[in-house]
């Protein structure tokens, strides 16, 4: 395979959104496609066609390449468990837990072996490789053992394109810093650098241009102005949490900011309807009496539980509740609702056996196992509303949710068997299905019911879903415009490897 890969000064620069825009443009152009990034860190997952867990930005780039997605565009997921380990997902499928200092001493060799394996696969169907890199390729001290940078660009054997994010600034200084410290195999690698994020006026940057292209030698592949408004998930919860910093709508949702939140994109059809207000709370002095509260789901159950009731949330949830708040737990939220938690297996704990109670709110008994389970699911609602008899969603849990009274309704039926729970009307829900509100007529239903409470017009169903292949072709004309294709195309076509000898 041909391909090209891009690594970031620093994280966060855009490199995923710009592997999107590059998976989306050669796909335009009838190349054989596939998106790629060694290793992952992310308690963000995309469940692939067949159960496996990959990390979800490559299960975003798989659609922008019109693929389905597989466990070789992701073959390694860290999933953090605490600040210090995470949980190793290898080829879609939990391998083992491992600290920071396991994972580099123990897993580097079983790493390289991974990639290799993946490369092969995606070989026998694809032509070309758009390649993700992580953080920056110059962290000196992890470069020694290192599986997602300019190691897996050697082990692909593909040229690398540079990306800066102009809007934080110090872009010269990143770009001059990071080539000076690559070693002179690597820096012979780096065939462009890309300018993101830029805002303005393109035409005062012309003489930036000239001196990166000067004084390092590399040509600037383009300048990609900053987008937004786009229908397309971002890849961490600081950027989730940034796109909803201005949002000022009538609807007051109260999210609960937990530590290890999983799957934040369950909360991102709520960035385009305006009306909606999403305030991340963490503390019992920021909850107030909102329209409503979602506890999101959380790589660690047990932990999240302790720092709501450690930050005196648990109370006040119960006291919104009360008052007619409406309260909606997800996975691990949906988790939480319960009275009781047993860590059978001490998968989240540690320790076997291990006992907590819930937040008290409906009665549900779960417990931990061993076993997860990840699945892509169609429920059909205990009670239709509106015409709406299905929802669309998919599983990441490990603890497996029972009804402690026989009268207790539940949310979904999926294939036969009861799932979720449904209490006062609705007004409290519990589900194991991340995507929820990506159900466009269903998350319509439902933020219609809090208009109606607050006197205030209802809305029109808006297709999310039809909007997200747009945003795709958006985001590629946007790109395409800014960047000289030709040359990409023309240097991954002709790279081999004497380019770094």
């Amino acid at each position: 395979m041909k391909g090209i890969m891009l690594q970031g000064t620093s994280s966060d620069v855009g490199k995923s959104v710009l592997c999107t825009a590059l998976c989306r443009i050669f796909s335009r152009k009838e190349m054989k496609i596939v998106p790629f990034k060694s290793q992952n860190m992310s308690n963000n997952s995309y469940v692939t066609i067949d159960g496996k867990e990959i990390g979800r930005a490559q299960g975003i780039q798989a659609e922008a390449a019109k693929v389905e997605a597989s466990v070789y565009m992701n073959p390694i997921l860290l999933k953090p468990r605490s600040d210090r380990d995470s949980e190793v997902v290898r080829f879609g499928v939990s391998y083992e837990s491992l600290s920071g200092k396991d994972y580099r001493q123990v897993f580097y060799e079983k790493g390289i072996e991974t990639i290799k394996q993946s490369l092969t696969e995606l070989e026998k169907n694809f032509d070309y490789l758009v390649i993700e890199g992580a953080g920056s390729p110059v962290e000196i001290n992890l470069n020694d053992r290192e599986i997602v940078n300019m190691k897996v660009a050697e082990l692909a054997d593909v040229p690398v394109i540079l990306v800066a994010d102009i809007d934080r600034g110090g872009v010269f200084a990143s770009i001059v810093g990071t080539l000076s410290l690559l070693s002179k195999e690597e820096r012979r690698r780096v065939v462009g650098v890309i300018i993101n994020k830029f805002r303005g006026d393109e035409s005062l940057f012309a003489s930036g241009v000239e001196w990166i292209e000067k004084n390092t030698g590399v040509k600037v592949v383009g300048v990609v102005p900053h987008i937004g408004d786009l229908t397309i998930e971002g890849e961490d919860s600081l950027s989730m949490k940034n796109q909803f910093t201005n949002s000022k709508g009538e609807i007051d949702i109260a999210v609960i900011d937990l530590p290890y939140v999983s799957n934040y994109t369950d909360l991102e059809p709520f960035r385009f309807e305006d009306d909606v207000s999403i305030r991340f709370v963490s503390d019992k002095n920021q909850l107030g009496t909102p329209d409503a509260i979602i506890i999101p789901g959380t790589k660690s159950t047990f932990h999240d539980l302790a720092f709501i009731k450690d930050r005196g949330l648990a109370e006040l949830i119960q006291r919104c509740v009360t008052k007619g708040v409406h309260l909606i737990g997800l996975c691990g939220g949906y988790q939480m609702l319960g009275k009781t938690l047993v860590d059978k297996a001490g998968t989240d704990t540690g320790v076997k056996g291990a006992t907590v109670e819930g937040l008290n709110i409906a009665p549900l008994f779960t417990y931990f196992q061993d076993k997860k389970t990840t699945i892509r699911s169609t429920g059909n609602l205990v009670r239709p509303v509106n015409g709406i008899e299905k929802l669309k969603g998919f599983e990441i849990h490990l603890g497996q949710t029972s009804f402690l009274e026989k009268d207790t309704e539940p949310f979904l039926m999926v294939n036969g068997k009861e799932e979720g729970v449904y209490l006062d009307g609705g007004q409290i829900i519990g589900t194991y299905f991340h995507h929820l509100f990506h159900n466009d007529q269903w998350r319509t239903y439902w933020l219609n019911g809090l208009r109606e409470k607050k006197g205030l017009t209802l809305r029109e169903n808006r297709n999310l879903q039809g909007e997200r292949d747009l945003s795709y072709e958006r985001l590629a004309d946007h790109v395409e415009k800014a960047i000289d294709v030709e040359y990409l195309l023309s240097t991954l076509e002709n790279w081999t490897k004497q380019n770094v000898n």
